[in-house]
């Protein structure tokens, strides 16, 4: 089944209930959230969380009364959110890109929490003909029904990668031979000078934290946009447009 094949969901669905949860991860549903009480104990839950174990699906405790706001049904203590879309593995992606003949073009996305910039970003890869989009599994927006609707549907179209380390997951990449490009005011170079005609993953940071000082430390290139105004900064959504469409320019796409 092709990633455009995959069943769509519009919003996110909810689950909750130990049994329901755990059929749901057998089942292959993607985890986007999942609020387990605190305290919670006994023998189903204890096969639940070898069962969590075993998926590597991490849950964040909560108090009870976080989950009776979420639903005031019988949620035995678990809430699962079920994600609209269908999570691929970067390990997968790039050998296919390779064995297409096609120069990878990843982006990877440090700490963007706004799920309309999630979604406009996605946008503008999918028509840039990025070949999947990294985000962590935590600190990162929530591919929700808000997303889709941002992105245009794009969000069914292109992979997305949800990873537990963005640090490791840049290093496989540059084992696969990819380039690390960070968009980042730490330089004094300008998104002008990387060529980007060489296999590449270019890393995003959210506007207000940047990007991680790990990330910094390991890229390739460090590169900023020229900035001429008073305000100095641009929506992430937007500077991720400029540089991916630099790339574009250089490689003659």
């Amino acid at each position: 089944m092709s990633y455009n094949d995959r069943p769509r969901r519009e919003s996110n669905q909810m689950v909750f209930g130990i049994r329901a949860v755990m059929e749901a991860i057998r089942s292959g549903k993607e985890i986007e959230s999942l609020y387990i009480q605190r305290g919670l104990g006994g023998p189903l839950f204890l096969e639940l969380k070898e069962l969590l174990a075993e998926y590597r699906i991490e849950g964040q405790h909560v108090p009870v009364e976080k989950l009776n706001r979420v639903t005031p049904k019988n949620h035995q203590g678990i809430i699962a959110i079920i994600s609209p879309i269908t999570y691929q593995r970067i390990e997968d992606i790039i050998p296919m890109v390779f064995e297409k003949g096609e120069v990878p073009l990843v982006l990877i996305l440090d700490g963007i929490t706004d799920v309309r910039n999630i979604g406009a970003i996605a946008r503008t890869a999918e028509c840039a003909g990025v070949h999947a989009i990294v985000v962590p599994a935590k600190g990162s927006a929530q591919i929700n029904g808000d997303a889709i609707k941002t992105s245009a549907g794009a969000l069914y179209n292109i992979p997305v990668c949800r990873e537990n380390s963005l640090l490791q997951t840049a290093k496989f990449l540059q084992s696969s031979g990819l380039q690390l490009v960070c968009c980042t005011e730490k330089t004094n170079d300008f998104i002008y000078k990387p060529d980007y005609t060489a296999p590449t993953a270019i890393i995003m940071g959210s506007e207000d934290e940047g990007i991680g000082n790990e990330l910094i430390r390991i890229s390739d290139h460090l590169a900023k946009i020229p900035m001429f105004g008073e305000i100095e900064s641009l929506n992430v959504s937007v500077s991720t447009g400029i540089i991916l469409y630099e790339a574009i320019r250089q490689r003659g796409n």
